[in-house]
């Protein structure tokens, strides 16, 4: 069984699309039918989060720490328990490919770390098409890059276990992960061929994240003196 865990803080507006974006995802042809589970984690929500997402058939699990790291830890737990091989994490505001889970297998790697595209810069207003550019000049999504997202991620189940799963941290608890998979001596494919397309909202969730790399990027474009060449959002 594949597993996919999605922690969510206060998401009702997007979840529902989240999940069917997985959804999707899940009977793709090179899965050849093996099943796959959904768990959605809703830590502190109490927007009905949790109850959108049962709605779109996801398992759901309810924490109130607000912290990312206890959340993905939780929901990959969970699929552990239920038998899961493979595990695959991405985000509330983020739509997944319809090949997503196939690309992450297809690798053949024990861990993925993919890229982010973002499908909407509308939310930072009169600066959105300098920020888009900004950001495309400095991120360039090609295999072999050195990014790390919690929103694109993958790996198999004893690579998760030996790396000792995710620390119960509020914000980069996906780059903890992934340098533990390495110190572990994990094969850790950075690839390009798995995609997300996530938000470019205002409202971060996790400090140092990368909802607050691109305030920090919109920022820099209006000080003085400041273009287009805005510093490395992620």
């Amino acid at each position: 069984m594949i597993g996919v865990a999605i922690p969510a803080h206060e998401e009702r507006a997007h979840i529902a699309a989240a999940v069917a974006a997985v959804q999707v995802a899940a009977g793709h042809p090179a899965l050849q039918g093996e099943a796959v589970e959904i768990v959605v984690v809703a830590d502190a929500c109490s927007d009905g989060t949790a109850a959108c997402a049962a709605a779109q058939g996801a398992h759901t699990l309810s924490l109130p720490h607000r912290n990312v790291g206890r959340a993905r830890q939780a929901g990959a737990e969970l699929l552990l328990a239920r038998g899961a091989r493979w595990l695959a994490f991405t985000d509330a505001d983020t739509l997944v490919a319809d090949d997503w889970l196939a690309a992450q297998l297809g690798l053949g790697a024990q861990a993925v770390c993919g890229c982010v595209w973002v499908r909407d810069w509308s939310a930072h207003g009169a600066l959105a098409e300098r920020l888009a550019r900004a950001f495309e000049s400095e991120y360039v999504p090609v295999d072999g890059h050195c990014h790390i997202h919690g929103a694109n991620l993958g790996m198999t189940a004893d690579a998760y276990r030996l790396a000792g799963g995710f620390a119960p941290l509020c914000t980069s608890e996906d780059v903890a992960l992934v340098h533990a998979l390495q110190a572990a001596g994990v094969a850790v494919a950075f690839s390009a061929q798995p995609r997300v397309w996530t938000s470019a909202r205002v409202d971060a969730r996790a400090p140092a994240g990368f909802g607050e790399a691109l305030r920090s990027m919109s920022r820099a474009l209006v000080l003085p003196g400041r273009g287009a060449g805005a510093p490395r959002a992620v």
